[in-house]
């Protein structure tokens, strides 16, 4: 049964609304940052940012570079960090700035390597901070905090001093990376708070073109003062324990044209209130600031997150019509070691969940340890897209198709969506959310019809769209001179190689790869030898019959005389590719493992033993390895390297049980009659102790080393000697623990040890896919070393 899906294409708006939005660059740069009522422009240019967030305070500062240089080569051109007060001023009257802490080198570093910065300055975060950023000594103080109240404001004009005595000189008057500052946080009721914070920041010398506010939960804003940011999450850890999987996040698997998010930090504010001005859609463009890269688990809540909840969640925002992705968190962390209290949100400090002491992880792309997770590369494949093509799709409006989902729990209709200017446009399609999975979609074909041309009919045969799925094809997409009428596989990237652009393109499991040519615009086309077919249909010149993969090159001849190659990766090499300049000229490169460019070398970041990646255009001269033999051979129509540095020894680690556990302590509640973490004496008296013993020569050489563990139970902890060093609350993921950020001298001396406390049968806590009573149990099974190193590939 073939399934027909139809959208009409409206005749395109009016102009975007320009010149009324309160936003100014400085003068005189060279690309100015404008807002339009649509879109963001750069230059002149349409702009779609893509940013991420990075907690400068939860990560050790001499690592953070290279951990911009990953979160660059996964697409992200800004960086975005909360400030968070009580990092930085504990101790009242000691402002610090120093190390983990030192905001204006994070930022200068950010400018080094062509990054933007948004500092997130508060006062209050969030972020799972104890009072969500709020030092103990403004609490204690005779004042009410996020209010105008003078004796509220008098602290945090000092605060904003001295963070703008940080970032001078860092703005763009002054060649500086910030192009966006975030005033406050979820602060829904107080749009006169939000415009007397923004007054005072800027009358400390803070300064940017854009000034944010988060725009969720019926927010009420100061005007056109901030510009609104949305957020929506996979999941949600800030639930109740036993309420499933929330609506609210059930929501972002759809496409719609409802921007905000009910559900966002709804345990800290009343869900009956409503104040957005409805007509604010019309005057701001669709930006976010927090879609989910992952999510955090809090003890009474442990979501598990996938790679494809992230990736189709990010999906489904640019087909819906967002003009800037913004992801929290893209790069997980650790909570500094307090000097007075802990510092993670709590039931201690009224909050309503419980967060582990140290680890902030939130599953994002990039770990707690800079670990690169599959969500990472699933996220830059739609990065790749947006660095190519997001000046055209920024001003696409998104339209729906005729027949639409009946509501948030209707799992048979088909979700897509079409961005498009009225001629052009990209086609996204959603078959995945979490949880529920959507089923199969046999006889599926898609017609387009646009104003005034006739309607484009894709694919050329109906094709089933597998459970699971998520893509964008393209739509009459021009490329040096082809025009690309349409394909079932989603565009990469381009590439100049062999005197051709190649555009790079990702087919999608379950559906044979197709390309329609507009026949004027094409003089000869030659498909790979003995694969492929070409066929003149009805002013199309239509490509079947492709294997994907990285020899799947078609030849095009344009008829201006322009070459043209279109390149169809299989879905999971797609998922490998990097480009970014190397060795003297942009590159493709692919490779499962971590990338990064930085100048005149190309870093892998890799667990294998021999790391292998492909190369499009090849180099001209050898690449080299130092120490190391580098092979190289033909893989398509790329060229593959492979580092050869031999075996590795024995990764099994030793863990031995010390003391079995007691029984699992009663539970107990704190804040909104959620479960609490068991105080310490029951995690004393009760968890199971083991030690691990550390191999000699990782502890001569920590850097990049992982250790993995497989375990059951309510929550773990690591200690060197009676220092926690990491924690976990079991949702049943691994537990990861880098060696490097432990004491070496200490942990030679004391060794490492962990305790495992078992799970009361009854306790009214969330940790989903878990049957039986097994995994109660307090137990370590599977341990193992995980040695990822750093390999520097130069020219010879």
């Amino acid at each position: 049964m073939v399934t027909p899906h139809r959208l009409r294409v409206p005749t395109p708006s009016a102009p975007p609304l320009t010149g009324r939005l309160p936003f100014a660059d400085a003068p005189g740069v060279p690309d100015p940052i404008e807002v339009t009522s649509r879109w963001l422009t750069r230059g002149g240019r349409p702009w779609f940012p893509v940013s991420g967030e990075f907690h400068y305070s939860r990560y050790p500062h001499g690592e953070w570079e290279e951990e911009l240089l990953k979160m660059k080569a996964g697409g992200m051109t800004a960086v975005a960090s909360y400030v968070i007060w009580i990092h930085h001023e504990e101790i009242e009257g000691r402002v610090r700035f120093d190390g983990d802490r030192d905001l204006r080198r994070f930022a200068g570093l950010c400018a080094r390597h062509g990054l933007d910065f948004v500092p997130r300055i508060g006062p209050w975060s969030h972020a799972e901070v104890r009072n969500g950023g709020l030092p103990d000594w403004l609490l204690a103080r005779a004042c009410t905090p996020r209010t105008d109240d003078p004796a509220y404001l008098e602290p945090v004009r000092a605060w904003f001093q001295a963070v703008a005595e940080q970032l001078r000189g860092l703005d763009r008057a002054h060649g500086g990376p910030i192009v966006a500052i975030q005033i406050e946080n979820e602060l829904y009721d107080q749009p006169g708070h939000l415009r007397t914070l923004k007054r005072l920041a800027q009358e400390v010398g803070l300064s940017a073109p854009l000034w944010t506010s988060t725009a969720w939960g019926g927010v009420r804003l100061p005007g056109e003062e901030l510009l609104p940011l949305y957020g929506g999450y996979p999941e949600a850890f800030w639930t109740e324990a036993d309420g499933g999987w929330p609506d609210t996040c059930r929501k972002h698997f759809f496409f719609t044209h409802e921007r905000d998010d009910e559900g966002i930090g709804a345990d800290l504010r009343p869900t009956t209130v409503r104040g957005t001005d409805p007509a604010s859609t019309d005057r701001f463009p669709w930006a976010t600031c927090e879609l989910g890269g992952g999510m955090a688990v809090a003890y009474h809540r442990r979501p598990r997150v996938e790679a494809a909840d992230v990736g189709a969640l990010g999906l489904t925002k640019i087909g819906c019509g967002s003009v800037w992705q913004g992801y929290y968190m893209f790069h997980g962390g650790t909570n500094p070691q307090g000097e007075l209290t802990t510092l993670q949100e709590s039931h201690a400090t009224g909050y309503p969940n419980d967060l582990p002491v140290l680890s902030y992880d939130f599953q994002a792309p990039l770990g707690e340890y800079g670990q690169v997770r599959p969500s990472y590369h699933e996220l830059r494949l739609q990065h790749l897209l947006l660095a190519e093509f997001g000046h055209r799709i920024a001003p696409m409006e998104s339209v729906l198709p005729e027949r639409l989902p009946a509501g948030q729990h209707d799992r048979d209709t088909l979700r897509w969506a079409v961005r498009t200017d009225g001629t052009s446009g990209f086609l996204f399609v959603t078959n995945h959310q979490p949880h529920e999975p959507l089923p199969d979609h046999p006889g599926t074909t898609f017609t387009i019809d646009f104003p005034g041309a006739r309607a484009l009919t894709l694919p050329s045969a109906p094709v089933t769209v597998p459970s699971g799925a998520f893509f964008c094809w393209p739509l009459r997409l021009d490329v040096a001179g082809v025009r690309l009428e349409w394909a079932s596989a989603q565009p990469v990237c381009t590439v100049e190689a062999d005197g051709r652009t190649v555009l790079v393109l990702a087919a999608t499991d379950g559906i044979a790869p197709e390309l329609a040519l507009d026949a004027d615009t094409v003089a000869s086309v030659a498909v790979p030898s003995g694969d492929g077919e070409v066929t003149p249909v009805d002013g199309r010149v239509l490509v079947t019959g492709l294997r994907p993969g990285t020899d799947a090159l078609v030849e095009v001849d344009a008829a201006d005389g322009s070459r043209v190659g279109l390149l169809v990766l299989d879905a999971a090499t797609a998922r490998t590719a990097y480009r970014g300049v190397a060795w003297g000229a942009e590159r493709l490169v692919l490779c499962g493992n971590g990338v990064v460019f930085d100048g005149d070398e190309v870093r892998l970041h890799s667990p294998a033993a021999e790391p292998s990646f492909a190369v499009l255009p090849a180099p001209g001269s050898a690449l080299v390895v130092e120490g190391e033999r580098v092979r190289e051979e033909t893989d398509g129509v790329c060229t593959r390297y492979t580092v050869e540095a031999g075996g590795v020894g024995d990764t099994a680690a030793r863990v031995t049980l010390v003391r079995p556990a007691g029984p699992a302590p009663e539970p107990v509640t704190g804040v909104q009659g959620r479960a609490s973490v068991p105080a310490d004496k029951h995690v004393d008296a009760a968890a199971a102790e083991y030690r691990v013993d550390v191999p000699e020569e990782l502890l001569r050489a920590p850097a990049g080393v992982l250790l993995r563990l497989r375990w059951t139970g309510d929550l773990a902890r690591a200690y060197v000697g009676d220092v926690l060093v990491a924690d976990q609350f079991s949702s049943g993921r691994v537990w990861e623990i880098g060696l490097d950020r432990l004491p070496a001298g200490e942990l030679r001396a004391r060794g490492l040890r962990l305790k495992v406390l078992p799970l009361a049968a009854d306790a009214a806590v969330h940790v989903p896919g878990q049957v039986g009573d097994a995994w109660r149990a307090a137990g370590v099974g599977q341990a193992e070393w995980v040695v990822t190193r750093v390999r520097a590939v130069r020219t010879g």
